[in-house]
């Protein structure tokens, strides 16, 4: 790792951190970093040396190879059900979802899992089953050469085969709905498209055709804890045998011809197919696993298909799909995909690494989300095969950090509906509550585990979507719900006996620790949506906002005043300069808590520095100060070997948690501090570090826990306050106060049209003449309520001497009052 007591823009500091990241490559085979000309590119943009640069993209993906383990769900719109595709090609079709506790009303679906898995190979055989476990790294590298085809709006997800041979085969997969629109029942027949071609031959060196084998097996591949980093996938050779006997027949209609797989109910469990004449051959592999066997002509362009339902359909039904065929099934889904509602921003930046993240991510959002088949309630799941079900705390981010800020409100509003229909049907997790007709948590069907941090989380999703929106039906229908749910938190922090600090909310569980505490993690989150309320409440001048602004000042001081304490009396921690410094408790109270297994890592991902976030300190306190410079330069990092696993002591990695990267929660104390380089550190560190390179998938944890959206929330609320910040002050908007200079180009203009914030929705355009003198701005608010003040902020970029802004030019001074 890199000596970060070093300052950032050193030289020596840089060359540390490029050793730092060779040796991670050594370590584990098949990651990749920026090209030599990539960083060129950049030392020449900005006239400096790269060790110099501020952060951007091309410097995080130095510090941050792809990950291993990614997988990336491919499917529709709030379909119960969706495909995985692992690294490797392999689609893993598993309507149950997998792992830990799954959806109640996904019971019904345990055991219909199913494996295809694409295996060129000279042989024409797939590789052998292992005999053992194994991590599947371990045979391969753990990553894949993938992408998303940028031609159509339809998620197809490509996973490349380069062979030495002198071909490259590519499988693309997308899914399909009959109709083309949302799913009339959530569990309709969910179709993946699967194309196989060649997309590459070597002009001197090649063969006539290649083998392609596919084969077919129950899901092998489940999710196992070796203590390497956290979470591995490995191949389960118990799971290897499919359980029904399958067998083929031909196939044919009038422009395709090939093999029909069914089940011994005749039900159809794949098709394979072409429009040419290619020879197919099902046999058997090993018990419980098949394979269909073809050849692809070395000719760019030559292809078969594959279609694979969810779950065994009707020869009809089959039959339907594939004569639909694929290039409608694909026309029919780009117009599917192509939808946006009228109030969705535009956001486009420099680097399209971004840009592309912001792209998939808005459709993943409501792929990871659901209308389950029973309740008819949809829902924002917190991930796909391995979180099929709700942490309602880290999964609300996706709502208020992203869709709603990017103006996908009817999507945030049909998602927050079941909380208010479910409110008050729950206990909250904790010895001295009792059933609250305020209380809001994760309906049972979906529960994983209950925090009080769901109920704060939920609040603040409410408000903030009211805040943003100004939309009074919706208000109108929520403002009784939101005023029970301050007055749960109200008289909650009435009780008395509960052995905690009396006036804040009494012990309850606060993560998978599954302990009752009186938590910082509990009160951060209850807080901040009760704050958000408030703001909410006196907008709306609501008769109630004024007893609910004392209670959360009361609340405030009674915390700062107990907390303030608890830490100077509290442990202590000594620097390189063998100075003592504060390392506060993150609960309340300097007892000795009981160790659990998440009690280091959740010491940095929801202890004290998330404070700040909560508004219940301030980031320049010494307190929280100390905190993160623990977490920056503390002694944890002297605990951790050349692999480390994600539940060890945490520390900050390029300002990026060790354990979940979405509560690397410094970032907002770096925004706070305006400490430039530290932010846009971290704010890169999630976008390279926290997400697929290749995919833009989110992880809990690097080369863990896959398939989810948990990273991407923080990624995007940070790149939004760099450009258009409405949370610093009230009543002023800040413009440009921590946008990265990435983002500030001659050749292409930077774009962020239709912005909500609590002021109106804002466009804000802008794009650097080509002798780097001028910056041209263009600004517009649609104002429902104007701020007191618009504060422009002069980017630090050298050899910048004038901003224009609607025309009229300014002096590039450090602010600017529009």
């Amino acid at each position: 790792m890199a000596n970060k007591n070093l300052l950032p823009n050193s030289r020596r500091n840089f060359l540390r951190n490029a050793i730092g990241t060779i040796t991670a490559s050594a370590l584990v085979p098949g990651y990749t970093f920026a090209s030599v000309k990539e960083i060129r590119s950049t030392e020449e943009k900005f006239n400096c040396d790269i060790s110099d640069a501020e952060p951007n993209a091309t410097l995080a993906k130095l510090w941050w190879p792809e990950q291993r383990n990614v997988w990336t769900p491919i499917g529709w719109k709030n379909h119960y059900f969706r495909f995985n595709v692992l690294y490797n090609g392999d689609v893993i079709t598993d309507p149950n979802g997998s792992w830990l506790s799954p959806r109640k009303n996904a019971r019904p679906f345990v055991g219909k899992d199913f494996l295809l898995s694409v295996r060129p190979s000279k042989t024409g055989m797939p590789a052998p089953i292992p005999k053992e476990r194994i991590s599947v790294w371990k045979l391969d590298g753990g990553v894949g050469i993938q992408g998303w085809n940028e031609q159509h709006e339809t998620p197809i997800l490509y996973t490349d085969y380069p062979l030495q041979e002198g071909v490259i085969i590519r499988q693309e997969i997308f899914s399909h709905v009959k109709g083309g629109g949302e799913a009339e029942n959530s569990t309709d027949p969910l179709f993946a498209w699967i194309r196989i071609s060649i997309t590459y031959v070597d002009e001197h060196r090649y063969p006539d055709s290649f083998p392609i084998c596919i084969q077919l097996s129950k899901n092998y591949y489940d999710h196992h804890d070796h203590f390497e980093h956290a979470v591995a996938v490995d191949i389960n050779p118990a799971g290897v045998a499919y359980p029904q006997a399958l067998t083929s027949s031909a196939y044919k209609n009038k422009d395709k011809s090939g093999i029909q797989v069914t089940e011994p109910d005749g039900k159809v469990r794949l098709m394979v197919v072409s429009p040419s004449s290619h020879q197919f051959m099902f046999s058997d592999v090993q018990r419980g696993v098949y394979m269909v066997k073809t050849d692809l002509r070395a000719d760019v362009g030559d292809y078969i298909d594959v279609l694979l339902p969810m779950l065994t359909v009707s020869p009809e039904e089959a039959d339907r799909e594939l004569s639909f065929g694929y290039d409608a099934a694909l026309a029919e889904s780009d117009r599917f995909w192509s939808y946006r509602p009228k109030t969705a921003a535009t956001v486009h930046v420099p680097e399209k690494h971004i840009n592309n993240v912001i792209k998939q991510s808005l459709k993943f959002a409501e792929i990871i989300a659901e209308k389950d088949y029973k309740t008819q309630e949809y829902t924002t799941l917190s991930g796909s095969w391995g979180y099929d079900n709700l942490w309602t705390t880290p999964t609300s981010m996706v709502s208020h950090m992203f869709l709603d800020l990017l103006g996908y409100h009817d999507a945030v509003a049909r998602y927050l509906e079941l909380f208010r229909k479910n409110q008050g049907t729950v206990k909250p997790p904790g010895p001295a509550y009792d059933l609250h007709l305020g209380y809001y948590s994760t309906p049972k069907n979906l529960t994983a585990i209950d925090w009080l941090t769901d109920h704060g989380a939920v609040l603040h999703q409410v408000c903030t979507h009211a805040l943003l929106t100004a939309d009074q039906t919706f208000i109108d229908q929520w403002i009784e719900s939101v005023i029970k749910a301050c007055a749960f938190i109200k008289d909650m922090c009435a009780k008395t006996g509960h052995g905690g600090v009396e006036g804040l909310l009494p012990p309850a569980v606060a993560t998978d620790e599954e302990i009752p505490m009186q938590a910082l993690w509990n009160l951060v989150w209850n807080y901040k949506g009760l704050t958000t309320a408030v703001r909410l409440l006196e907008k709306i001048t609501h008769t109630r906002a004024k007893e609910f602004s004392d209670f959360a000042a009361g609340f405030k001081v009674l915390f700062l005043k107990t907390y303030t304490k608890l830490a100077k009396e509290g442990q202590y921690w000594t620097d390189i300069d063998g100075k003592k410094r504060y390392k506060p408790p993150t609960v309340m109270s300097n007892e000795p808590q009981p160790h659990h297994i998440f009690s280091d890592a959740f010491y940095l991902d929801t202890g004290p520095m998330a404070l700040v976030w909560a508004g219940l300190m301030d980031a320049d306190d010494p307190i929280m100060r100390d905190t993160v410079e623990f977490f920056r330069n503390g002694p944890n990092e002297r605990f951790t070997g050349m692999i480390p696993h994600a539940l060890w002591r945490p520390y900050l990695v390029h300002e990026m948690s060790t354990c979940e990267p979405c509560y690397s929660w410094n970032i907002i104390h770096s925004w706070q501090l305006n400490d430039r380089h530290h932010f846009l550190e971290g704010m890169y560190s999630l976008y390279m570090g926290a997400l697929s390179q290749n995919t833009y998938i989110s992880c809990e944890h690097r080369h863990g826990i896959q398939g989810n959206l948990f990273a991407t929330p923080l990624a995007f609320y940070l790149s939004r306050l760099a450009v258009i910040d409405d949370q610093l002050d009230p009543d002023i908007l800040h413009i440009m106060r921590m946008c990265p200079l990435a983002w500030i180009s001659s050749e292409k203009e930077t774009v962020f049209d239709s912005m909500p914030t609590e002021y109106g929705p804002v466009n804000l355009r802008f794009i650097l003449s080509t002798d780097g003198k001028t910056l041209d701005i263009k600004f517009k608010g649609n104002w429902r309520e104007k701020p007191d003040k618009i504060r422009l902020h002069a980017p630090p970029l050298p050899g910048l001497t004038s901003i224009v802004v609607n025309g009229k030019k300014y002096k590039a001074k450090k602010n600017i009052i529009l």
